[in-house]
């Protein structure tokens, strides 16, 4: 009788473990699924649009200090475009944010398994659906948008060495610096 409660006991543990990886590394992402324009009778709803992202940057930080970004808080103050603050999500790196920032989704769980390198399923992105992209920055985001785009939509696409991400040093701004001396 012993045995036959161990074998149903291994059994029950086995079934609820494999419904832990069932549950939470299979893609939240729908697959062929139809496009919807975002056009109203043809006009999109912006002619252009320029996104900066300031990995890491706490929202705190940058309203207590106006002084150090003058320009941002001047469009923000007098509306003159859409800004946001994006909430921090589970794993907290840089790659699954700006998946969500530009894909509307967080990143597919079993990309873990990849190092977060590449998603293992292809999304649509807000680049995807642009004629014209310029990006620079980080070589794991920047390589993830730049092989999603359509041909022909790429202009520029440009990242520092992966020797440059020093996370560990005093100075943080060095990568930014190298961003907007691109720009």
């Amino acid at each position: 009788m012993h045995a036959i409660f161990l074998v149903f006991g291994v059994i029950v543990h086995l079934v609820l473990l494999y419904s832990i990886f069932d549950v939470y590394y299979s893609s939240p992402l729908v697959k062929n699924a139809r496009p919807h324009p975002i056009t109203k009778n043809g006009i999109p709803p912006a002619s252009r649009l320029v996104i900066f992202s300031a990995d890491g940057l706490r929202s705190s930080t940058f309203f207590e200090r106006p002084e150090k970004s003058p320009f941002l808080h001047e469009i923000i103050r007098n509306g003159k475009g859409s800004w946001g603050i994006s909430k921090s999500h589970v794993p907290t790196e840089s790659r699954p944010g700006h998946v969500a920032m530009m894909a509307g989704f967080y990143e597919d769980v079993s990309a873990v398994a990849r190092g977060w390198k590449h998603n293992p399923v292809p999304f649509d992105s807000t680049l995807n659906e642009s004629n014209r992209a310029f990006i620079w920055g980080s070589p794991d985001i920047v390589g993830l948008f730049a092989e999603t785009l359509k041909p022909g939509t790429l202009q520029v696409s440009e990242s520092y060495s992966a020797d440059e991400e020093d996370f560990a040093s005093n100075d943080a701004s060095k990568l930014d610096e190298w961003v907007f001396n691109k720009f």
